[in-house]
Parts: structure tokens; C-alpha cells; sequence
């Protein structure tokens, strides 16, 4: 079944993963998810060859790396090609949490929009307090669209299969966006998140460094609250 279905873009499956599909509710605030949504446009942009970080990105710290443009060429995504765009108008190489915490800004609510063009997700709107509140809900049209995700990282996590990019990448962000619990892949919840942080450590470092600066921009985002 995976095999036959092409895998979505990587924050197209972080929002899917991070909402409940029985109530269209978010798992976890909608800021930290669409950083997580942010991290997984970059990666995608890194394996498809068009954005890499600086040449010291494997030993500087998180907060230090800068987005350059390896080939300044359009993928055919909307959002992505706004996130090329968003690099190469850049007065100075933007820096890496800089980048994520400013294009996250509006990124959730352009990905469900996306997702509803394309009839991954339903419109609907149910009435609240005895019909005098009108509800927007948005669910996914068919249960395949989290199925296959899950599976691929059940697969990965149990060490049935090699991880391939695409999943190796969904595993370290499902991990620091704090959604395992909610992939029901397995009764010990509190292994999982290691385990999934295990298959996303044997991936190219720039996407681990993407993937650590996703973390501590949630971690920053998450110490704002409570000040």
C-alpha cells in the first residue's frame, strides 16, 4: 500500500499526523506545528537540491546557520517556491531560526488550504451552544492520508524496513514536535520518541541540524508563554 502511493510533501504529512482525524483538532499548538511544518518545507528544499546551509553547519550551533540557495530553481509547489523566493530576496543569508520562525507565520493556515484544493481534507462546519455557534472543522477525505505516514514510520521504528529520506526526515520532526504518542504505532509510548530519534540520527546532517533548530525554536517558543 505505501509502495503505490508517492509520499506527500513533508509538511503536508506533519499536518495531517498533527491534527486528530476523528475531530480536526490540533495535537499541539498550531505555532509550534507550523514550525514544525516550516522545518519540513526546508528539508524537502535540501533533498530536492535546491537549499543548503552554510559550509559550517555541521559543527556551529543551531542558532548560527544560514539558508543559501544551492540551485535557484523553481520546484512547481507553490509554498516551496515561496520559500526559495523568500531566500534568494534576502538582503543577508537568512539565519536558520530566523528563517523558521518568520515563515511559519501564515504557513498552517496556507497548508490547509492547500490540502483543501486538493481534497486531502473536507471543509465542514458544525454548529456549537445549541446552534448559536458556527464551527469551521476541517477533516481528512479518505483515512489513507495519516494511515500511510504511520505506517512508514511503524515500519521504520520496528526495524522492518531502511529508512528512505523522505521518512527518516518525518521521524525526527513527528519526534521533537511531541506527536509520537498520537502515531498509536505502540503500547511503550515512552521508547518511541528515542527510537524515532535513532532513524532520523542516520540522516544527512543538514537535515538534522534542520530538525534540531525546529526543536529549540519550539523550545523558545514554549519558554515566551511562560514568561
Amino acid at each position: 500500500m505505501t509502495a503505490l502511493t508517492p509520499p506527500l510533501p513533508l509538511r503536508d504529512e506533519v499536518f495531517l499526523l498533527g491534527h486528530d482525524e476523528d475531530t480536526g483538532q490540533p495535537h499541539v499548538h498550531r505555532p509550534a506545528l507550523a514550525l514544525g511544518m516550516a522545518g519540513a518545507v526546508l528539508i524537502d528544499l535540501f533533498l530536492a537540491g535546491r537549499v543548503m546551509l552554510n559550509p559550517n553547519a555541521t559543527t556551529r550551533p543551531g542558532g548560527d546557520l544560514t539558508l543559501h540557495l544551492h540551485q535557484d530553481r523553481p520546484v512547481g509547489d507553490l509554498i516551496a517556491d515561496t520559500a526559495i523566493a523568500s531566500i534568494r530576496h534576502a538582503t543577508t543569508p537568512p539565519p536558520l531560526r530566523g528563517w523558521l520562525r518568520a515563515f511559519s507565520d501564515d504557513l498552517y493556515d496556507r497548508t490547509r488550504a492547500g490540502l483543501v484544493t486538493s481534497g486531502i481534507l473536507r471543509h465542514q462546519q458544525r454548529r456549537r451552544l445549541a446552534g448559536l455557534v458556527r464551527a469551521d472543522t476541517y477533516l481528512p477525505s479518505h483515512t489513507r492520508w495519516q494511515i500511510i505516514p504511520r505506517a512508514r514510520l511503524c515500519a521504520l521504528a520496528r526495524g522492518r524496513e531502511q529508512p528512505d529520506n523522505h521518512t527518516a526526515a518525518l521521524a525526527g520532526l513527528v519526534a521533537v514536535l511531541g506527536l509520537s504518542p498520537y502515531l498509536y504505532l505502540d503500547d511503550d509510548t515512552a521508547t518511541l520518541p528515542a527510537r524515532l530519534r535513532t532513524v532520523a540520527d542516520q540522516h544527512y546532517k543538514p537535515v538534522r541540524a534542520v530538525t534540531a533548530a525546529v526543536d529549540a525554536t519550539v523550545g523558545d517558543l514554549a519558554t515566551a508563554t511562560y514568561r
